[in-house]
């Protein structure tokens, strides 16, 4: 029990640390943190499946693409124009916003009679046991599928975005490229032939 608290402390600071760092280098070195607490907090629970694929999924390719989402968007010579502050606009909706959905959620939970699902009890490699590789994918796969694919939908318009905002200007002199329309041709240039 001890060892839950001290990572679920080190769970909230690193998350605090992501979410207040001033770089974005180091928003991505503490969710690194951050996500390796959780795959501890997943080893205390003995789903060592679950812990790895916590490590290799999250801390080898999710931060790999938000570093090299950062790469692009800071790829230019000159500094980014900073418009108005809308921050301080947006925090009383959200928490109005906030407020009502854990008010749903709530009223949602007392509702709904609460279904004791009994895992067998055995080693974590064994079948339909917790932490096994069939209950991670029966999961996955039936209760969870709809926000799973709402994910990878997410990431895959995060990569697009990045890719359109690096591919407008030239890093090195800052021109705006222009775009070609489809299917348009180069102006045929005809030289002139040269008399010797």
């Amino acid at each position: 029990m001890i060892a839950f608290w001290i990572l679920a402390l080190l769970m909230i600071a690193s998350a605090v640390f992501t979410v207040t760092a001033k770089k974005p280098v180091y928003s991505v070195v503490g969710l690194l943190a951050n996500f390796v607490c959780l795959a501890a907090l997943y080893l205390e629970l003995q789903a060592e499946f679950l812990a790895v694929i916590q490590i290799v999924v999250y801390s080898g390719a999710i931060l790999i693409l938000f570093v090299f989402v950062i790469a692009l968007l800071s790829s230019g010579v000159r500094p980014f124009d900073v418009g108005p502050n809308r921050a301080p606009h947006i925090l009383y909706p959200a928490i109005v916003i906030a407020v009502l959905a854990l008010a749903g959620m709530t009223v949602s939970a007392l509702r709904t009679p609460v279904a004791v699902v009994q895992l067998p009890v055995g080693q974590t490699g064994d079948a339909n046991a917790f932490g096994s590789v069939g209950n991670f994918g029966t999961a996955l796969f039936t209760t969870n599928l709809l926000p799973f694919e709402v994910t990878a939908f997410i990431l895959m318009v995060a990569v697009i975005g990045v890719v359109l905002i690096a591919g407008d200007e030239d890093p090195t002199t800052g021109v705006v490229r222009r775009r070609k329309r489809p299917g348009a041709r180069e102006p045929i240039v005809k030289s002139e032939p040269t008399i010797r």
